[in-house]
């Protein structure tokens, strides 16, 4: 593995035998982590907006779920 810095990126190359599904949950949490570094929201608003779309969620699909 290698990893190299530039002044505008971070460059890692990864040997083609490394397991492609662990590699892209490792690039999904990075994307994530990316994302949630640009965000304002705070902690209440981010818990408020889970929870209203498991509600939502859940209004859409409790009939396929309950007998």
């Amino acid at each position: 593995m290698l990893i190299q810095q530039t002044p505008t990126e971070i460059i890692i190359r990864i040997p083609s035998g490394v397991e492609v599904e662990g590699l892209q949950r490792l690039i999904d949490f990075l994307k994530f982590r990316e994302l949630v570094s640009k965000s304002k929201a705070t902690q209440e608003q981010v818990d408020e907006l889970a929870s209203q779309i498991n509600k939502n969620w859940w209004e859409k699909n409790k009939d396929k779920l309950l007998p």
